[in-house]
């Protein structure tokens, strides 16, 4: 499969100049987003501060494809503020909720400080007031989805891992296979490897509207992208999103890698169909329209399908500004923006 690149830009995610309490200058690091049939939904790995803000927001498209940044609002939920380290969204299978995942990369067993570490929220799509904490803790007044931490924990096998994947697929149990991806793995958040492996469960939506899932977590797929030749950096996986239009699945990954003293960020795009998923068969690596592998030149994040062709990408490049061939009008992008690219994918 190849991709065609319709259009790049940058998307203002809050005023610029925005600074955080300590007076640091705030960044724009969108690693998550998702398509609701009428508006991206797109999350933060970072706080946005502010009372009238949130690391959640969405904003309409036009008929191109292209967001209107005048339409831009925030969620700002109690539970949706709460939460950090926004990693990835998705629909559910019937396409009524949505589901927002945090990174769980670190959790304190000794209290309750880090929790906010550790959620998967779902809320009625369009009706984020109504947002809840999947899997939750059932000790009153313990926040955060620490059950499903212990499933995670179950399934991965190591004591420190980062989630970055959400999918929920069509499957014969349930309303669906919920779907995680794993970025990085091993014993400590300085002690890991950088991975490409999804665990997940099967789950069904009772009538209070909360996702409950109705097996154990278990590994349902992994690759390793240096077995192929094409790809020339060492990668994790960076997002998950499934295709209702072709049933497929797509995946993400991303480096952040240091080459002649020089960091080097950047993406691949895969694809692979339900039948090659169930089976463990390796995913297509993505092409460009000319033949070559797809290589992003900016650490792509987050994955939206739009429809039947279009795919929406979003950059989380830390604090790095350099829009490199992004933007030929510019060198470097202000702190609040987020770079995107709009593909339209070619069978």
């Amino acid at each position: 499969m190849q991709a065609r690149l319709l259009y790049h830009n940058t998307l203002h995610c809050f005023p610029a100049g925005l600074a955080d309490e300590r007076q640091a200058l705030v960044h724009a690091e969108v690693s998550a987003v998702v398509y609701d049939g009428e508006r991206l939904i797109l999350g933060s790995d970072k706080p946005i501060p502010g009372i009238e803000r949130s690391s959640i927001f969405a904003v309409d498209l036009d008929d191109q494809g292209h967001p209107q940044e005048e339409t831009l609002s925030y969620y700002t939920q109690p539970l949706i503020r709460q939460a950090i380290k926004y990693e990835d969204f998705a629909l559910t299978v019937d396409g009524r909720h949505v589901l927002a995942t945090t990174g769980f990369d670190r959790i304190q067993p000794d209290d309750d400080s880090l929790n906010d570490y550790n959620h998967l929220l779902i809320w009625p799509l369009g009706d984020p007031d109504r947002v809840q904490v999947v899997d939750p803790d059932p000790r009153d007044g313990v926040e955060g989805s620490l059950e499903l931490r212990q499933r995670l924990t179950a399934a991965i096998g190591m004591p420190y891992y980062k989630i970055e994947g959400l999918a929920a697929i069509p499957a014969d149990k349930g309303d669906g296979l919920l779907l995680f991806g794993v970025r990085e793995q091993g014993q400590h958040f300085d002690d890991f490897n950088y991975v490409c492996r999804v665990v997940g469960a099967h789950y069904r939506i009772n009538e209070q509207g909360q996702l409950v899932f109705v097996d154990e977590m278990r590994e349902h797929y992994s690759f390793d992208p240096g077995q192929f030749d094409a790809v020339a950096h060492l990668c994790g996986l960076s997002s998950l999103e499934y295709d209702p239009y072709n049933q497929q699945l797509y995946l993400l990954t991303s480096f952040e890698n240091e080459q002649g003293g020089i960091d080097s960020i950047g993406g691949y795009l895969w694809r692979i169909d339900m039948a090659d998923f169930s089976q463990g068969r390796a995913p297509a690596l993505v092409e460009n329209d000319t033949g070559e592998p797809l290589v992003f030149t900016h650490k792509a994040e987050g994955l939206a399908v739009l429809d039947h062709e279009r795919l929406f990408v979003v950059y989380d490049n830390d604090r790095e500004l350099a829009l490199g061939d992004h933007d030929a009008k510019r060198d470097q992008k202000y702190a609040c923006e987020a770079p995107w690219t709009l593909l339209q994918m070619i069978p």
